[in-house]
Formats: C-alpha cells, sequence, structure tokens
C-alpha cells in the first residue's frame, strides 16, 4: 500500500486532499514535519528526550496504570470487573502511539512499530461489532464506570468522553497510517467514526448530542481528509453548530450559547481551544465566515486579558477554567500543559488563515515558556499546572510542588509525547511563491513552492542569540517572495494588545542581509519581506537585538502590581530559591535595573541566565526594617524545579509595597 502524504501539523493536509474540500481550506501550507531535519541543539535535545524518554515512559506507564489491560476486559466483559480510573484512560494510548507514529516518522524504529502492532491486537479485539470502543463501558456493560451513564451517549455532553475518546482515536490512527502505511489503527477508528456518525445527527432515529470534551471536531475533519468521506465533515459541523442548543448548558464545556454568539473565552481550557482549533478546521474546509469571526473575536479577548506572559492560558484550579478579565493569579494560576498545546494548535491555525505573524508571536511566546515548562529537561516529569510563584509548600501539580512521572489523569504527558516530535513542522510554510519563516531553529529542510523543490538551511544559536544564518538553494534561478517573521518582542510589543508592555526604555531592533549587503523592507503583517530571484549559494543573515528586558502587566491585573517581570528574546525568566541566598518574595528590584547576560558552564541544560543589583528586605528580631544589597540571579521560566522544591516567581517586586521582608529569629 503507498502511503499518504499528511503535514501532521494539524489540517495541512487539507491542501493536498485536491478535490476534497469544498472552498480549498487554508491558504497557506505548512511545510510538514518529515520534510524538515532539526540540528538545533536546543530543540534536539528535546525531540531527543522525547523519542528516548518520554515516549517509552508513557508506553509503560500505561503498562503498568492498567491501560491495556483495559482493552482486555473489554474483549472479555464481566459482571465482576470493577470499573475504575477515568472514563477517557483509552486515549493516553492513542496519544501516546499518536507521538510514537510521529517519531517513527524520522526515526524508523521497527522494534516500536511492531511493539505498537501489538498494543493494535488488543485494541481491536475490544471493539464492538458495530464499531463502538469504549472500554468503560464495554468490560462491564452491566455495571460501566460512573460517569458513563446506563446507555450510549446518556452522560457524552457531562463526563463519559465517548466522543473525547473518538477523537485521540482518529488522530492517533490517522499519524500512524501515515508512519507506517498499515490501516490496523484506521480501521478501527473508521469502524468507531461510523458507528458515532450512524447514531448521532438531525436525521429521523439519530440522537443530538455533542462532545462533553472537544477534540472530535478536529479529528473528524482530519478523517474526513483522508477518507474523501464528507459524512465526517458534516458531523464536526454538526458538533459545532448544535453547541449551545442541547439540554446542558454551561460555560464550564463552552455550551452556554451556540459558538456563533461566543465572544470570550470561558470555562475549562482545554476544551475551549480544541474547540476553537476545530472551529478554525471545518471553517477552512466548509468557507463558514461566521466560525472565523467568532474566533477572532476570542482570540482579541485571550490575547488582551487573559493570557499569561508565559503564554500559558486557564487562571483557575476549579474547572481548570479561563478566570474573568485580567483574572491572572501567579501561585494559583493553573495554567495546564495541554492547554498550552491547545493554544498553539489555535494560533497555528489562525496564522494559517489570516497570514498574520502576531498569531506566532502567541505561539512562540507559549511554546518556549508555558509549554515546555510542562516537562522536565530530561523528558521524564511533568507539570499538570504551570504556575508562575510557588512557595514550595503549596502543592500545585496533583498533589505535589515538583514535576511528576505520571499522574491518575495522564493528559498532559501523553499530549506532550505527541506534540514534541511534530515540532519541526510549525517552522516554515509556504503560499504560492512566498515561503514564510516563523520559528527560528537550526534546521535543513525541502520546501515545495511553487511546485520546484527549494531547500532552506538555518544556522543559528537562538534562543540565546539572536543570530540566524540561512542558506537558500533552489534547483535553479526561482523567484520566491521569503517572508520572515519579526517577532513582536523585536518592535517593542510583547503581546498584541496592552496586557503586557516593556518597562524599559530601550531601542531594540533588527537588521537583515542579503550575501552580505543590508536591505530593508516594509513589514507586511509582521513579516520582513525579500522579494528575489534566488539561485544556489544566496544568503540571509538576521540579527535581532536581544537585550534584557523588563515588563510591566496591565493595571487591571491585580496580582502583577508593583512588580516587574524579565524577558530576553523570546524567553521568560523567573528567580529560583537554589541561585538565590534570600527569600524570594524579600526581594526589592531598583527602577532601573541593569541586567548582566551570563553563561555558567554547570548551569548549560538550562540555558543562559540574567543578573541584576536588588535588595532584600527583612524584619530583624527587634521588628526593625532591613535591607540589604543582593545580586539577584533569574534563569528561564521552563527550567524551574529541576534542582529540588522551594520559591520561584515570575513577577518580582518593584514597588515596596509588593515585598514580603523575610523575618529574621
Amino acid at each position: 500500500m503507498k502511503k499518504i502524504i499528511l503535514t501532521t501539523v494539524l489540517l495541512s493536509l487539507l491542501l493536498l486532499a485536491k478535490g476534497q474540500s469544498k472552498d480549498g481550506g487554508y491558504p497557506i501550507t505548512p511545510v510538514p514535519f518529515t520534510s524538515v531535519k532539526v540540528t538545533d541543539s536546543f530543540w534536539g535535545q528535546r525531540l531527543q528526550a522525547n523519542r528516548e524518554v518520554t515516549i517509552p515512559l508513557a508506553f509503560s506507564k500505561c503498562e503498568e496504570t492498567g491501560r491495556y489491560e483495559n482493552f482486555v476486559k473489554a474483549a472479555n466483559p464481566s459482571e465482576e470487573y470493577e470499573v475504575g480510573g477515568l472514563s477517557f484512560d483509552d486515549t493516553d494510548v492513542y496519544k501516546t502511539i499518536e507521538g510514537a507514529s510521529y517519531s517513527m516518522q524520522t526515526y524508523p524504529n521497527k522494534a516500536l512499530e511492531k511493539y505498537i502492532d501489538s498494543v493494535l491486537v488488543i485494541v481491536a479485539a475490544a471493539q464492538e461489532p458495530d464499531g463502538y470502543l469504549y472500554t468503560s463501558r464495554t468490560m462491564n456493560p452491566k455495571h460501566p464506570h460512573e460517569w458513563a451513564g446506563s446507555k450510549r451517549w446518556e452522560k457524552e455532553e457531562d463526563l463519559s468522553h465517548e466522543f473525547y475518546n473518538l477523537g485521540h482515536m482518529i488522530e492517533g490512527a490517522i499519524a500512524h497510517y501515515q508512519a507506517t502505511g498499515k490501516r490496523n489503527f484506521l480501521d478501527i477508528a473508521i469502524k468507531y467514526a461510523d458507528c458515532v456518525e450512524r447514531e448521532i445527527g438531525d436525521a429521523e432515529g439519530k440522537e443530538v448530542k455533542v462532545p462533553g470534551h472537544q477534540i472530535a471536531e478536529m479529528a473528524l475533519a482530519k478523517l474526513y481528509l483522508v477518507t474523501g468521506q464528507e459524512k465526517y465533515l458534516n458531523l464536526a459541523k454538526f458538533f459545532l453548530d448544535k453547541r449551545g442548543y442541547t439540554s446542558i448548558k454551561q460555560e464550564y464545556s463552552q455550551s452556554h450559547k451556540p459558538v456563533l454568539e461566543q465572544d470570550e473565552a470561558v470555562g475549562h481550557a482545554v476544551r475551549a481551544v480544541y474547540m476553537y482549533s476545530g472551529m478554525a478546521d471545518v471553517a477552512a474546509l466548509t468557507g463558514d465566515t461566521a466560525y472565523i469571526r467568532a474566533i477572532g473575536d476570542i482570540w482579541d479577548n485571550v490575547v488582551t486579558k487573559k493570557i499569561y506572559l508565559t503564554g500559558g492560558i486557564g487562571a483557575r484550579h476549579h474547572g481548570e477554567a479561563f478566570g474573568d478579565n485580567y483574572e491572572l493569579p501567579n501561585m494559583t494560576a493553573y495554567n495546564e500543559t495541554c492547554a498550552a498545546i491547545g493554544n498553539v494548535y489555535w494560533n497555528h491555525r489562525l496564522f494559517l488563515m489570516h497570514g498574520d505573524a502576531k498569531y506566532y508571536d502567541v505561539l512562540e511566546r507559549t511554546l518556549y515558556n508555558g509549554l515546555i515548562s510542562g516537562v522536565a529537561i530530561d523528558g521524564g516529569s511533568f507539570f499538570y499546572p504551570n504556575p508562575l510563584q510557588s512557595d514550595g509548600f503549596y502543592k500545585f501539580n496533583q498533589g505535589a510542588c515538583h514535576r511528576q512521572p505520571w499522574f491518575g489523569c495522564a493528559c498532559c504527558p501523553s499530549n506532550v509525547s505527541r506534540f514534541i516530535p511534530s515540532l519541526p513542522g510549525y517552522i516554515y510554510a509556504v503560499k504560492d511563491n512566498s515561503v514564510y519563516m516563523n520559528l527560528f531553529m537550526g534546521n535543513t529542510s525541502d520546501l515545495q513552492v511553487n511546485g520546484k523543490k527549494v531547500t532552506i538551511k538555518q544556522t543559528t544559536g537562538y534562543p540565546w542569540d539572536g543570530n540566524i544564518h540561512v542558506e537558500v538553494t533552489p534547483q535553479r534561478k526561482q523567484a520566491i517572495v521569503l517572508k520572515i517573521r519579526i517577532p513582536g518582542w523585536a518592535q517593542n510589543q510583547v503581546v498584541p494588545g496592552d496586557l503586557y508592555s516593556y518597562a524599559d526604555d530601550k531601542e531594540v531592533g533588527y537588521t537583515v542581509k542579503v550575501n552580505g549587503e543590508v536591505i530593508d523592507s516594509q513589514l507586511e503583517k509582521g513579516y520582513f519581506t525579500i522579494n528575489r530571484e534566488w539561485k544556489k549559494g544566496d544568503k540571509v543573515d538576521i540579527a535581532f537585538d536581544m537585550a534584557p528586558r523588563t515588563v510591566h502587566a496591565h493595571e487591571k491585573i491585580e496580582a502583577d502590581k508593583g512588580r516587574v517581570a524579565f524577558e530576553r528574546g523570546p524567553i521568560v525568566y523567573c528567580a529560583e530559591w537554589p541561585d538565590n541566598d534570600t527569600k524570594i518574595p524579600s526581594v526589592l528590584i531598583p527602577l532601573n535595573p541593569e541586567m548582566e547576560v551570563v553563561n555558567k558552564p554547570d548551569m548549560s541544560q538550562y540555558g543562559t541566565q540574567l543578573k541584576t543589583q536588588a535588595q532584600s528586605l527583612s524584619i530583624n528580631k527587634k521588628g526593625l526594617l532591613e535591607t540589604r544589597d543582593i545580586i539577584l540571579t533569574l534563569i528561564p521560566y521552563y527550567a524551574w524545579a529541576h534542582r529540588g522544591v522551594g520559591e520561584m516567581a515570575v513577577w518580582l517586586p518593584q514597588d515596596v509595597s509588593a515585598v514580603i521582608p523575610e523575618v529574621r529569629e
């Protein structure tokens, strides 16, 4: 069987499925990760850790925690089985297979492929004759999981997650088909999708249900493109169009009103961004401009009122939810790792739709900070939430202050395992004769530009070094419009909008050279555009000023009043206990801090440090306030909590009123 070519970054494949989409899909096509070989030390290490540690760990945990056993039991149901765990435990198997499949496309592994085939044997055996596959019910139909309800779909809009399981099954199956050309997983997913499509819908005899936890919308759009069967796209659109019209109406699952009437991000953050991504996919495939308007309004709400400096979203532990406008606490911030991944999905789709660099500004901020903070550098332990402050006592991470190797609800580790291998597919995109360079990392890539092969090679020390060397090699002379994203931080803008702003008066900028000659260009939607006839040997050198910067938050963010944060390039910094001989809350930052960039060999795995003069305030035994001068050390936010449990803060006092003095006894 000939393998289909998919660009696993979401719906890039929709432009390759000619003749299937109604309006042609997204106007911009990502370059598939399989065409990009990453040579970058920063991301190369992350990709290797995911391949060698995270994916094997996730598979081993599926074994240890009974995920596989659930399928075995479902193949041999019994009233004796006590159905425990979570109703969506099946998805950890599907997501890990997805990540492993992505990895195998660039690093073939016959032993891993054979292992996955053995897992799929037990998955297939658990499927009921009509296609239904949901172990939480099937293993003991008379006494199913407490969240499952007495019959199929009864609790779908509450907690059963039957459609959520379908969504992750489809995504994993498509990735596996892409990697191996085998249909053993794809056929299982199609059979389940057909079961849902037969029983759910507007037609007589069908039930009207929408997903309690969104993701099926994205997955069904992909399945439509793989199979060419429009019924899957119709089902995805049905799920969106009926949302807000069924019996359950709640902000928690974004079912409080019809999706086209929503203009504010509310409720469970992961569900929300998965839904917004699904709306973008369906809009691209159907030309439904009303969806585009709705998610545009919601995006404006998020970036101007509800996103953390780290790109994290979801302020509240209760409901894993967005808070009110400007409700952005630090120690109790939720910022689920899955939500950061979903935020990348959503912003990537908006870029594919609009070609505006502002979406990649949000994507990059999330990627380098609030997303990779969720997994240890060695790939072996995880944060579920990602707060911006820790006191070393508040057990924010599902009962711990440190990263854990697994969770009872293991959505974040398995989600990381599937996201990281697809990362190279976010670097470049193509539209006609235009090439978008969106992320900066060392790589060699083969692109198709107007049907002709073009090789692009990036060499850089980014994110620590702002110099990027690019070699453009067409097969022969070719007119290409190279569009280089100029990050917002290089244009004195922290995020789109005024939620955060730089607090210093530093002048930062950038230069672009072609074959050694400085050139100029008006920015178009955030892109520096070079329109020329390229030939073999042409070189582009980009230099971004990477001065350390201080950041203030909008005055309506109560948690950040009187405080300042530090950035350099795309990296957000924090102060952590191992580097500083004072209580972190007792620090007072001067009004105009002078910052030094430091590279310590023993800290190289954590990245470049910043150092600045500051003061520490304390109350002595007599009850008097004392100050002492200190040198404050800051590390990249993503690297915190690698050296034990203790204090950490991103936002540091610059006003005495925000300081909590250390009490000396």
